[in-house]
C-alpha cells in the first residue's frame, strides 16, 4: 500500500495525523538546529567566573561571547555595574528567559505526541461503527472477506497514530534532555559567578560579632 492509498482508505483522521507529523517534524528540526547554533561557554571562562565580578574589564571581555550562559553572565555583570543588589535574582530571571526560549515549541510537540494515538483510536472506532452499520443494512448476510477488509481499513488509523506518536515522543524527550543539560550548566555558571559574593556578608557578620564579643570581654 502506497501513501496515496493509505490516505484514501484511512479517511479524514489520516489527513489530520499527516498534519500532526508535518508540524512535529518542523518543530523537531527547528529546535535541533537551534541547539546546534547555541554556543557553549569556553572552558577557560569557567575557571575565572569567581573573579569576574571583581574585574573592571569584565563587560568588554564578556561582550564577544554568545550563548545562554554568556547572556546570563553578561546580565549579572551589567547589573553589578548599575549597583543592583540582588545579582542572583537577575541571574535567575535571565536564566528563566533563556530556558523559555529553548523550550519554545516543546509543549506543542508534547500535545501532538500524546494525542496522536487517541486520534488514531478515534479513527478506528468510527471505522468499526461504519463496518457494523453495513452489516446491519445487509441484514447480517455480509461477505466475510468484505467485512475483514473494512475492519483492517479501520485499524489503519491506530497504526498510523502510533507511528506518528512514537518518534515525536522520542524526539521530545531528547530535546527536553538538551534543555535540562543547558539549564544545569547555566545554574552552575550563576553559582560560580556569585559564590564569593554570597560569602562576603557572612564573613562581615562574623567579624562584627567577634568585635562585639571582644568589647564585652574587655569590660570584664
Amino acid at each position: 500500500m502506497n501513501i496515496t492509498e493509505l490516505l484514501a482508505k484511512g479517511g479524514p483522521v489520516i489527513w489530520i495525523l499527516a498534519l500532526y507529523s508535518s508540524i512535529g517534524l518542523a518543530i523537531v528540526l527547528e529546535r535541533y538546529f537551534l541547539f546546534l547554533r547555541l554556543r557553549q561557554l569556553p572552558k577557560s571562562w569557567m575557571a575565572r567566573l569567581g573573579q569576574l565580578l571583581d574585574d573592571s574589564q569584565a563587560q568588554q571581555q564578556i561582550a564577544a561571547l554568545k550563548g545562554p550562559e554568556a547572556n546570563v553572565i553578561r546580565a549579572v555583570v551589567e547589573a553589578q555595574s548599575e549597583d543592583v543588589k540582588d545579582l542572583r535574582g537577575v541571574g535567575e530571571r535571565v536564566r528563566g528567559e533563556e530556558i523559555q526560549r529553548m523550550e519554545f515549541g516543546l509543549r506543542t510537540l508534547g500535545i501532538l505526541g500524546n494525542t496522536a494515538p487517541l486520534l488514531g483510536l478515534l479513527g478506528t472506532i468510527t471505522g468499526m461503527i461504519k463496518a457494523f452499520m453495513v452489516i446491519e443494512q445487509a441484514g447480517g448476510k455480509v461477505d466475510a472477506q468484505a467485512l475483514a477488509g473494512g475492519i483492517w481499513e479501520a485499524m489503519i488509523t491506530t497504526g498510523v497514530g502510533l507511528a506518528v506518536a512514537i518518534p515525536l515522543l522520542l524526539m521530545l524527550h531528547f530535546l527536553e534532555g538538551s534543555v535540562e543539560r543547558r539549564a544545569k550548566k547555566i545554574s552552575r555558571c550563576i553559582a560560580l559567578l556569585l559564590e564569593r559574593r554570597s560569602l562576603e556578608p557572612a564573613l562581615t557578620t562574623e567579624v562584627q560579632q567577634t568585635h562585639q564579643w571582644e568589647n564585652i570581654t574587655d569590660g570584664v
